[in-house]
């Protein structure tokens, strides 16, 4: 047996996630295995009542479960930042979910790319470090010349404003930071994966030629962590990066990114594979609590009407059961997917007729046929 702790959310995060417990639950049944699923009341609607977040008694509830299967955070009633940063993050930082784990793959014929490229990448994100860490802030006028003094590097560049700076004048910063540590256990993250799935490498991306400290010792840490486990790693800068996932994306396998990197470049490789509404990633703590949701976010414009993709939200379930150890529900969830695609049961986006829950209905009922 398995406990899930699902929360919903947001906008159509309530519509996908139930949706994909259907799948899972289906799933589930094929195999004589019980889920225990705990729902979570998380989200606008409870901040907007309570003004709570995340609470140490959701902590303490999440705690007691092996994973958490997520919808979707974001409400027009409030304001950018507080309820990402209040639940999302906070449950990542907390937990130390410390690997971002997103898969890109070619779903024809709905990849946008010309040709039929065979891509199947694993996109693995430092989840905790970099530039998301919250180091940064916003100084004026004199506290900003007294601050901001300093020489870095081989250049002796003088960072110190001009005396004539006006007192209203504004200087923004922020700071990306990684410790050996943090890298280390990414790093040994990702070997052991490309080793799981039979690679002979990993493609490590960074922008070392411009960040040499900070990615320089990401480059350090992943020389020695390649030799330790003889999987070779090879170095891409993230603009090239960017160029070659559109041109050949067919070339990589386990691409390991830094956390703001990775962030960028996995909408990218969501959007290659046919968009967001078959995006799916898991927020990993190898030795702890994990959480699996869809990337796509609450879209409250098309929320309640039936429209919503939910795709995504399924993957995302199977995920989880690969992360939980049975990755047997995992492949039968993916070719309910797929069969669900090559049949055209899917929603508008993908250019079918089907709603939210008329497309889930499919692919549930593909699991019962196959299981």
């Amino acid at each position: 047996m398995f406990r899930i702790a699902v929360a919903p959310g947001d906008g159509i995060g309530k519509e996908v996630t139930a949706e994909g417990v259907k799948v899972l639950q289906a799933a589930a049944d094929a195999e004589n295995l019980t889920l225990q699923l705990d729902y979570m009341d998380l989200g606008s609607d409870r901040y907007l009542s309570t003004g709570e977040l995340l609470t140490d008694d959701d902590i303490k509830f999440m705690r007691d479960c092996q994973a958490v299967y997520f919808g979707a955070i974001g409400d027009p009633r409030v304001a950018p930042g507080v309820l990402e940063k209040g639940i999302l993050i906070k449950m990542r930082t907390t937990f130390d979910q410390y690997v971002n784990l997103r898969p890109s793959k070619a779903w024809h014929p709905y990849t946008p790319l010309k040709g039929e490229k065979n891509f199947d990448i694993l996109f693995l994100r430092e989840n905790t470090e970099d530039l998301y860490m919250g180091a940064g802030g916003v100084l004026k006028g004199i506290e900003a010349k007294a601050n901001m003094s300093l020489k870095r590097g081989l250049y002796d560049v003088d960072l110190t404003l001009s005396s004539k700076a006006s007192s209203e004048q504004e200087f923004a910063f922020e700071i990306g930071m990684m410790s050996r540590q943090g890298i280390e256990r990414f790093a040994d993250y990702c070997f052991e994966t490309a080793k799981r799935l039979g690679k002979e490498k990993v493609t490590a991306v960074d922008k070392a030629n411009v960040c040499t400290s900070l990615y320089g010792l990401w480059r350090k840490v992943f020389d020695e962590r390649s030799a330790h486990h003889g999987i070779d790693v090879e170095y891409m800068y993230v603009d090239a990066m960017a160029m070659a996932l559109v041109r050949a994306p067919e070339r990589f396998g386990v691409v390991a990114c830094p956390n703001m990197f990775g962030d960028i470049l996995t909408d990218l490789g969501a959007e290659i594979m046919g968009g967001l509404g078959v995006a799916a990633s898991g927020n990993i703590n190898p030795e702890g609590v994990s959480m699996f949701e869809p990337v796509h976010g609450s879209a409250p414009d098309i929320a309640g009407q039936g429209k919503a993709n939910p795709i995504a939200a399924i993957l995302a379930g199977k995920l989880m059961m690969d992360q939980l150890g049975r990755p047997d529900i995992g492949r039968m969830i993916e070719f309910a997917v797929k069969m669900a695609m090559k049949q055209k049961l899917v929603t508008a986006d993908m250019g079918g007729t089907l709603n939210t829950v008329q497309a889930g209905d499919a692919i549930a009922n593909i699991v019962r046929s196959s299981g």
